[in-house]
């Protein structure tokens, strides 16, 4: 199991990006969070196997269809052991 730390930046609020993200991360099996920040970005820890988040990295690359991607990155950071992959709606 390995724990992402992942930043979109881009047109990625408003356009129900944090919940397509629960849909999608819900679907792969990853535990974790996502959450608007803000300075416009939406932030995400995500837990789960490697192939489960690579499949997480494709969907954040696109959004969902209102949304305009401009870049993501994710860095490895300590797994913290989440029990479901929820939004925060309290930005950071």
């Amino acid at each position: 199991m390995k724990h992402l730390n992942i930043t979109v930046t881009g047109k990625v609020q408003g356009v129900y990006y944090r919940a397509t993200c629960k849909a999608v991360a819900d679907q792969l099996g990853i535990k974790g969070f996502v959450m608007n920040q803000p300075d416009g970005t939406v932030y995400i820890e995500a837990e789960g196997d490697t192939f489960a988040l690579e499949a997480l990295l494709e969907f954040c690359h696109e959004g969902p269809d209102r949304a305009e991607v401009a870049e993501v990155r994710s860095v490895e950071g300590t797994f913290q052991g989440f029990k479901n992959f929820d939004v925060n709606k309290k930005k950071r």
